[in-house]
């Protein structure tokens, strides 16, 4: 399994999921309730995330194929997409999350979808898989989508620790510089996209 595919994957995964900040937010929407419903919670947004970002790794491509979407119309449109929501990251303050009802079902949403496996995490596990050229590499973008997802269970379940920890500046802080990061990664992409294009 190739090191360096694995670190750029879950680098990217990171940057874009946030899981700290995820695990903010999930504290604010799972304050007052019981340890049990948290720990539920937090595995089914797990698992259901999981899933379903490994069904748009293996089967985007033949989805965008039956569409008439070439891999580098995706990366430029991708890559777009990802610099707005770095865009974001950077220039716009957190909303503050507003209380669900007690022991509603959060997993799915807004836990799952659009926090964890959104449309950014989504776009950017297409793009990593299209770019896989043999089996190794397929294998060590699996592995980081385990890993980051692993990762953001462990922060869900210390939700209260991390939130203590960090606070809403250190988030800021974080979410910032995590927004930079993304930017370059989304404008490679689109410089990808368009080589490509204008070779093929």
């Amino acid at each position: 399994m190739p090191l360096d595919i694995f670190l750029n994957a879950f680098t990217s995964y990171f940057v874009i999921i946030d899981p700290i900040g995820a695990a903010l937010i999930f504290h604010s929407l799972t304050a007052g309730n019981s340890r049990s419903y948290a720990l539920r919670m937090a595995l089914r947004a797990v698992v259901i995330s999981t899933v379903v970002t490994l069904l748009f790794g293996f089967l985007g491509q033949a989805l965008l194929a039956k569409l008439g979407i070439s891999i580098a119309a995706l990366r430029v449109a991708g890559g777009l997409l990802l610099f707005f929501a770095a865009f974001e990251m950077v220039t716009r303050a957190k909303s503050p999350e507003r209380s669900l009802s007690s022991e509603s079902d959060i997993s799915v949403f807004p836990m799952s979808f659009p926090l964890i496996s959104g449309p950014g995490c989504l776009t950017l596990t297409i793009l990593l898989f299209s770019r896989s050229t043999v089996p190794g590499e397929s294998v060590a973008i699996l592995a980081a989508v385990l890993a980051i997802n692993l990762l953001t269970l462990a922060f869900l379940l210390a939700a209260p620790r991390v939130t203590r920890i960090i606070g809403q500046t250190g988030d800021d802080i974080l979410r910032r510089l995590l927004g930079v990061i993304l930017a370059a990664l989304s404008v490679q992409f689109v410089a990808d996209g368009i080589r490509q294009i204008i070779a093929g």
